[in-house]
């Protein structure tokens, strides 16, 4: 996997980002000061039910920020292709670079990478080969932080007592 920063300069990718820091935030600051302190003030959860809320958004938005910044398998300038290799390799209508088969240009980054899935703007970034993984990662966090939140929503209304007093 490679270890350089990628950077897109996008628009577009840069307010689904805002968009999705912002969610974040404020699930992060909104569901714990309405659902989890006041519940834990008066018993209904325990410490391990915060903490686990707060691993799980520490993740989500680590995983994030390692998707986007992650080098998606972006070939280089003039890439060192193997004597023995060269029939599996093509050149690009775009950049007219070489490149190896199973790769495709992005009109939005405007390079070629290796095994390129997409281009998602919610990372602002392409998945490709060098961070798939991290996408996936990011999904799974993502998943669970979502289905911890429904849960605790879903508790908060039907399965806690009421609060004894207003968390406003």
């Amino acid at each position: 996997m490679g270890q350089r920063i990628h950077f897109v300069v996008d628009p577009q990718g840069w307010c689904c980002m805002g968009l999705i820091i912002f969610v974040w935030l404020y699930n992060t600051v909104f569901i714990p000061k309405v659902i989890l302190f006041p519940h834990y003030e008066e018993g209904n959860i325990s410490v391990v039910a915060v903490l686990c809320y707060y691993f799980c958004s520490l993740f989500c938005i680590a995983s994030l920020f390692r998707a986007s910044v992650a080098d998606p398998g972006k070939l280089p300038e003039n890439p060192k292709i193997p004597i023995t290799e060269r029939e599996y390799w093509e050149l690009c209508n775009k950049c007219n670079m070489m490149r190896p088969k199973r790769s495709h240009h992005c009109s939005r980054c405007g390079h070629c990478v290796r095994r390129m899935d997409h281009h998602c703007p919610w990372i602002n970034n392409c998945v490709g080969e060098d961070n798939h993984w991290l996408f996936l990662q990011l999904c799974f966090y993502t998943q669970i932080l979502s289905s911890y939140t429904l849960i605790l929503d879903f508790c908060h209304y039907y399965y806690f007592l009421p609060l004894k007093k207003e968390s406003w």
